[in-house]
């Protein structure tokens, strides 16, 4: 097995390239190292950008003017084949952290602190050819949001917080890991991910988490939803909601699913599409939508221990006609602590 050094160097220095970075450079450093029909996706209101004059316009170079001195603060770092839908082997690297800044100008409309910012990000890039090829880049913009003091939404079922990475501290495999292990977890995810399709047969979800998840497992969800500890709170604060506020939910697929070592993960474009029915994130019902997810996990021996989710909620609301951004804007000037709307 050749392995994934070349990959995770590639994306390495790609990574360091960025951090030089300025409004008026980053489109060549960009273009260093991805190719010309680079595709790249991010949350709304970036979505799809092709190469990297576009991707440089739509997000890295309105993010460097609103944020100084900005840092990669990686906390998971890893590398596999994606061998989705029976398709070629493609190798994927994910990397997922926070971007350490100071705000020190509107983002997106958010409006600035002058204080410490941290954006929570996860991004897969798949490489061929020694160039990046394709990437998905998330990030958590209504916790940004809550950070400038806004309150988007209403109280959230779980805890917003800053979150952070694996209780191990092991999630950056500079090294390639052994295949076996890398096998094992994408082997867990894969029986999670199925169990779940058979919920619906379900009668108490507290039977069905134990089957693949420690009880003191960890789920860092987006802001909108929260974070939650336990099997118990997270089938109160995230599980219960999810499913007795959502109806038809169908599962699209994932574009890379992928994992080494005991870490693992996928995005899809979009995963789910369902239909609210009204109390989920206290919002009322609405029409059909759909959801953008990236799951990134640690596994701990034959289970689950921790899971870092992201889901584009920007796009997910603006599909059932709230779109946050622009209600934002009617806020002159944006008082801290205020509710949009």
């Amino acid at each position: 097995m050749a392995g994934f050094q070349d990959a995770k160097a590639l994306v390495r220095a790609h990574h360091a390239a960025l951090a030089g970075a300025a409004p008026d450079t980053v489109a060549d450093i960009l273009a260093e190292r991805t190719g010309a029909g680079w595709h790249w996706r991010g949350v709304h209101p970036f979505n799809e950008q092709h190469g990297a004059q576009a991707v440089a316009e739509s997000f890295w170079a309105p993010f460097l003017t609103a944020m100084s001195r900005v840092q990669r603060r990686e906390d998971i770092f890893f590398a596999g084949d994606n061998e989705q839908d029976g398709g070629p082997r493609a190798t994927w690297v994910v990397s997922m952290g926070h971007l350490m800044a100071l705000f020190d100008r509107p983002f997106v409309g958010i409006p600035p602190t002058r204080k410490i910012a941290m954006l929570r990000y996860a991004e897969f890039n798949r490489v061929e050819g020694g160039k990046i090829v394709e990437t998905a880049f998330f990030c958590d913009l209504i916790h940004l949001m809550h950070q400038a003091g806004l309150r988007p939404l209403p109280p959230q079922t779980a805890a917003h917080l800053v979150q952070p990475g694996p209780l191990t501290h092991d999630g950056l495999l500079r090294d390639d890991a052994d295949p076996a292990e890398g096998a094992e977890t994408l082997a867990l995810i894969e029986r999670m991910i199925h169990r779940i399709g058979a919920a619906g047969r379900v009668v108490d979800p507290r039977g069905e988490l134990p089957q693949d998840w420690h009880d003191d497992m960890i789920w860092w969800g987006p802001d909108g939803i929260g974070a939650t500890y336990t099997i118990d709170r997270y089938a109160e604060q995230h599980q219960a909601p999810f499913r007795n506020h959502n109806k038809d939910r169908t599962f699209n697929g994932h574009i890379a699913r992928l994992a080494e070592g005991s870490y693992g993960g996928f995005f899809g474009w979009p995963n789910l599409s369902l239909t609210p029915l009204g109390g989920y994130m206290g919002l009322p019902a609405g029409p059909r939508a759909d959801m953008r997810v990236v799951d990134i996990y640690r596994r701990d021996g034959d289970k689950l221990a921790e899971n870092w989710v992201f889901i584009d909620m920007l796009h997910f609301l603006r599909m059932q006609g709230l779109d946050l951004l622009e209600r934002q804007k009617a806020l002159v000037p944006p008082a801290p602590g205020a509710m949009l709307g």
